[in-house]
């Protein structure tokens, strides 16, 4: 009987370690494991920059495992966590309409959530290139319905379902890289995980979980950071600081080549009192270790620190205690510095070794070392995934999916970058408009959902996608938005009859949209405001029968210079006089007055001169005004009444002297003429009850009496 072999690579910045394990009985047997030391730094903080020289490493690697365990093909890797971005997001659905709510709303509300990761991905600037990055997977913070927390919205009925999740992506150049170094040896990437994930599922299994432990693999040029709580890995996190900025110290303060310093690093953990060295000027040293430490000690407590606040700020509070593994995690001090920084005791922060891993025998010694985690984590995970890459046809395109987890067809529609929301078909956008001001809603029409067929046959979101499967999505197409016509919406009110100038008339009362006269196949829009049945006005009425009269204009020459006058239109309405903004109502009878061209007091505007100077004086007893000014008008030459018609085009010369009221101005003012006096009678003039002449001169407030004496 043959036995599955399981070949995991763990391909660091600073060695590379291959395990191969056999599975038997649902266990993974260790039969083989190697490791080596990359030759120069072709790796920086956990990306392949020399992807020929890691692939010797690998080839060197493999060729000794292949030694025992036979020719291997395909091979379980992780990515570097640095790689990773993640993104809390939150979506909201809504669920008025949808009755109790399925597990199929309930993933849409998901996918929603990824593809709002993906949108703020694009825009929040925190990576470089968004489109290089896809979404490796996903976790679920909570759900909400109603504003009320939920752990389920399967059966539930609201109006509004809301989502809170985590989001991971990672750069396809990370898996390119990894492609690339194991097809230049001759390997198919069977698996692959992420490094902090690996180390995750070794250490802190799902039962232990609901505590708030946080995991750090310490590696040479990154430090991983996961953690969990209730019940859920919350949060990854990387910090780009590790062992190599501790190495650098070292050579930098003892002038060492890189590689002699990562050896001075490591022997001073141990149990050397006195450590020897060569420099790059070639002399010997021998340095006590605690020198070598206190050297070491200022970046010892920038990664501390630096790793304090990744994780506060990821967990938002203390964690119960910290797990140490990498390589990293023994360098000297490192466990009481973190403590320090996050302040919790020294005893909370432990190095963890692989002693047992549940679903592993075999461990050997060797391997019972901190930076044993990550590679025993590649290997368990191998064990229990499928290929991680699949290929379906989705609508004839070829796409390349990703398989972290479960895949389903939801997973390749975002991948396809297809809106999983457009499935549904919206309902077009309707109308708001007020007709009378009451406010009048008109729906749009209804969306029609699209179809999803797999293999030819009809398909769900969470349904599961298998390898060379083929997808055809037709989205849902949306509901238009409502374009109603005036005359639908409001009927034309009855005409209004009236009689003008003898002739009778029914006038079309208009219909207004936003204060403009409308016709009935209008188009209406949102937010309109439509009257019907508004009031019509005189003006209105004859401009809607062509009759509206123009005002009259006369052109003078007054004293040499043009003037114009103008008369306006006047009308009557039921033989009132009316003006022009004044409602009709039906049966109305309108005259349109035929008016008399002006006179020349009113073109001269002599009526509307200052009176005040004028002086006021009794005669015979009675008040009367004397004017003490004189107009004098000449009309094309000749002496004129101001008060006869001013003829259009006239030449017309005005003038206005000032003058003393006399006894006879007085007689003249109040119409007495003497000689309407009989022949045999007698005049007396009384100015102020004495004897005067016609020519006498009066002031205000004389009074002048005339006594008539017949013989």
């Amino acid at each position: 009987m043959n036995k599955q072999l399981l070949f995991a690579l763990d391909i660091g910045t600073r060695s590379v370690v291959g395990l191969v394990g056999e599975m038997e009985n649902g266990l993974i047997k260790l039969v083989a494991s190697d490791r080596e030391e990359h030759h120069t730094r072709a790796m920086l903080d956990g990306q392949i920059h020399d992807v020929q020289e890691v692939a010797e490493v690998l080839a060197s690697v493999k060729t000794r495992l292949e030694a025992t365990t036979g020719a291997l093909t395909k091979v379980a890797v992780a990515a570097a966590g640095r790689a990773l971005c993640t993104l809390k997001i939150s979506a909201t659905l809504d669920t008025a309409s949808h009755g109790a709510l399925t597990t199929e709303d309930e993933r849409s509300l998901e996918l929603a959530a990824i593809q709002a990761a993906q949108a703020e991905l694009a825009t929040s600037g925190a990576v470089p290139q968004p489109s290089d990055y896809y979404c490796v997977g996903y976790s679920v913070i909570s759900f909400s319905l109603d504003g009320t927390r939920i752990k389920s919205l399967v059966g539930q009925r609201g109006k509004h379902s809301a989502i809170e999740a985590i989001a991971t992506f990672l750069p396809r150049q990370v898996i390119d890289s990894l492609q690339s170094a194991l097809q230049t040896v001759g390997l198919e990437m069977s698996t692959l995980t992420l490094e902090p994930i690996a180390a995750i599922n070794v250490l802190i299994p799902t039962t232990m979980r609901h505590l708030n432990l946080v995991l750090i693999d310490v590696g040479a040029g990154t430090s991983d950071v996961a953690i969990t709580r209730d019940g859920s890995v919350i949060a990854y996190g990387m910090v780009p600081f590790a062992g190599d900025e501790i190495t650098e110290a070292i050579s930098q303060q003892y002038l060492l080549d890189f590689n002699v310093a990562e050896t001075v690093k490591r022997q001073s953990g141990g149990k050397n009192k006195k450590i020897s060295f060569t420099d790059v000027l070639g002399m010997s040293q021998k340095v006590s270790a605690k020198d070598i430490v206190a050297a070491m000690t200022p970046k010892v407590g920038e990664l501390a620190q630096a790793l304090a606040a990744e994780i506060l700020a990821l967990n938002n509070e203390r964690p119960q205690a910290v797990l140490l593994v990498g390589g990293g995690a023994l360098t000297p001090l490192l466990p009481e510095a973190l403590a320090q920084a996050l302040d919790i005791p020294a005893a909370k922060v432990a190095i963890r070794c692989p002693d047992s891993i549940e679903g592993i025998i075999g461990i050997p010694k060797t391997l019972c070392t901190p930076d044993s985690v990550t590679p025993l984590g590649i290997l368990k995970l191998a064990g229990g995934r499928m290929l991680n890459f699949i290929n379906i046809t989705l609508n004839e395109r070829t796409i390349r999916l990703f398989n972290l987890s479960r895949l389903t067809v939801a997973d390749a529609l975002l991948a396809a970058g297809i809106d999983i929301r457009a499935l549904r078909g919206r309902p077009g956008m309707g109308l708001t408009i007020s007709v009378n001001g009451k406010t009048r809603f008109i729906a749009g029409s209804h969306g029609n959902p699209g179809e999803i067929l797999k293999n030819g046959q009809p398909a769900k979101l969470n349904d599961a996608l298998h390898d060379q499967d083929t997808l055809v999505v037709n989205l849902g197409t949306n509901g238009t938005a409502p374009e109603p016509l005036l005359k639908d919406i409001a009927a034309a009110p009855e005409s209004l009859p009236i009689t003008i100038d003898g002739k009778n008339y029914l006038l079309e009362q208009p219909i207004t949209v936003n204060g403009t006269p409308a016709a009935p196949n209008t188009i209406l829009c949102d937010r309109d405001q439509i009257c019907v049945n508004p009031k019509l006005t005189l003006k209105q009425a004859l401009q809607q029968l062509a009759l509206e009269p123009a005002p009259a204009e006369y052109v003078y020459q007054v004293n040499g210079s043009e003037r114009s006058y103008t008369i306006w239109p006047q009308y009557t309405i039921n033989n009132v006089l009316a003006a022009p903004d004044t409602l009709l109502a039906s049966g109305n009878t309108i005259e349109i007055l035929k008016l008399p061209p002006p006179t020349l007091a009113d073109v001269l505007g002599i009526n509307s001169q200052d009176s005040s100077s004028d002086i006021k004086v009794l005669f015979n007893g009675t008040p009367c005004t004397i004017p003490t000014h004189r107009h004098t008008v000449l009309v094309d030459g000749h002496l004129a009444d101001i008060s006869l018609p001013a003829i259009s085009g006239s030449a017309i010369d005005f003038t206005t002297s000032d003058l003393q009221p006399l006894i006879s101005d007085v007689l003249l003012a109040a119409d007495f003429d003497p000689l309407s006096l009989p022949v045999t009678a007698s005049v007396n003039v009384l100015l102020n009850g004495l004897a005067t002449e016609f020519t006498a001169i009066v002031k205000n407030g004389d009074s002048v009496t005339i006594q008539i004496i017949e013989k």
